[in-house]
């Protein structure tokens, strides 16, 4: 079979899936854009064949010539399943293998295009091309059977997360069974004293994350804004530690290329984020883990996307307060979260200061533990990858016998 992404440095979540697929026997080759970017690396190092992409996912006049070349690819490849992941690769997995004898899984990782009218309608046609849109959220499952396709060609199956990578004592060694329900790993003192020393935090200061890209505002959803929320975030945070000084929020994730670069420089000139004590901004760091040991709840003020990062969050044992957009819903219950209206500054206000008050008498350490028991459950990627596998084998069976 053959992967199709539009990008060589993010999509890393791929890797349980077709790590699932080599473990059955299944030849798996990764197609990209050229060049050495993370997910080419990682692949290339666990012994994955790369091939370069000769369509650059960018619509302009040499689009024809080169999504003429990824059909000669794939027809050279001759996978019997073609697995495409983000939009950009969907229609031009779909375009360049019109009539091949090729199964077609389109991997939907985040709903937020089909807030677009105008890609909605062209999505109530082209999913038709897929033999099986496999979701990565409910919601986005709802959205396309909005669009007329029907269950059996609308599996669920989130990116999640690695419950054994993402625990709160990382440090430790993997406990045993992998993964089980009956393992609650402590929050270890000496990490979370470590990562608050670093940051000069201390021990009794309420301590908020988010975690996140910034991308770049799209013209054709959110008015233009940017996707994350940041925008929601800091206004409401400001009227928060009003209330609660003793608060502190930390922001970690840089711009997604130069577009989204721009547009954090932009955010923190608008918000006046250097000048602001109660707000620590990091860049992109290669390993989040300190800081979400260092954490006592994670904000997800999305205005769409799939599960984000209160996936990881709850993994590590941290509560999530999580906008009502796409799959964020889905992510928390009652037990261990809150949910607040998308693009409300105020309802998110509250939240923040409902969690300050389960940190000041203690509850919101259980909440961080029956988030990890949740993420255990339902979003580990592991097992989602054999939902994956599954589909694309059940597809290739039908493309077999036709």
């Amino acid at each position: 079979m053959a992967v199709l992404v539009k990008t060589n440095e993010g999509g890393m979540w791929i890797l349980p899936q077709i790590e699932e697929l080599r473990r059955r026997r299944h030849q798996v080759v990764v197609i990209l854009p050229p060049g050495p970017g993370r997910l080419t690396v990682e692949l290339r190092q666990r012994g994955f064949e790369v091939a370069e992409s000769p369509f650059d996912f960018r619509v302009g006049a040499p689009s024809l010539r080169k999504l003429l070349g990824l059909r000669a690819l794939i027809r050279r490849l001759r996978p019997d399943v073609l697995h495409y992941h983000l939009l950009a690769s969907a229609f031009a997995g779909r375009i360049a293998t019109l009539g091949l004898p090729v199964g077609r899984v389109h991997m939907v990782a985040g709903p937020l295009y089909l807030e677009s009218p105008l890609i909605r309608l062209f999505e109530r046609l082209l999913w038709r091309l897929d033999d099986v849109v496999i979701c990565g959220c409910q919601h986005a499952a709802d959205r396309y059977g909005e669009l007329g396709c029907p269950p059996e060609r609308r599996a669920v199956a989130t990116y999640g997360v690695n419950t054994d990578r993402h625990r709160p004592d990382w440090l430790s060694p993997t406990p045993t069974p992998t993964a089980g329900l009956d393992y609650d790993p402590q929050v270890p003192v000496e990490a979370r004293a470590k990562a608050r020393a670093e940051l000069g935090i201390a021990a009794d200061t309420f301590l908020a994350i988010m975690v996140a890209y910034v991308y770049p505002p799209i013209r054709l959803v959110n008015r233009g804004r940017g996707i994350k929320g940041h925008d929601v975030l800091f206004p409401a945070w400001r009227r928060f530690r009003e209330r609660h000084p003793n608060s502190h929020l930390l922001v970690v994730g840089g711009g997604w290329a130069e577009e989204g670069a721009r547009h954090r420089l932009e955010l923190i000139d608008r918000f006046g984020i250097n000048a602001d004590p109660g707000i620590t901004w990091l860049e992109t760091v290669d390993d989040v883990r300190p800081w979400y040991v260092a954490a006592d709840v994670s904000v997800s003020p999305s205005l769409g996307e799939s599960h984000g990062a209160a996936v990881e969050a709850g993994a590590m044992a941290v509560p999530s307060i999580v906008s009502q957009a796409g799959g964020l819903p889905e992510t928390v219950d009652e037990q261990c979260g809150w949910v607040v209206p998308m693009d409300d500054i105020p309802a998110l206000t509250d939240a923040l200061s409902q969690a300050h008050t389960a940190f000041e008498d203690g509850t919101l350490t259980e909440r961080g533990r029956a988030a990890r028991r949740r993420m255990v459950e339902l979003f580990d990627n592991r097992r989602s990858a054999l939902t994956v596998a599954d589909t694309i084998e059940a597809v290739a069976v039908r493309g077999r016998r036709r």
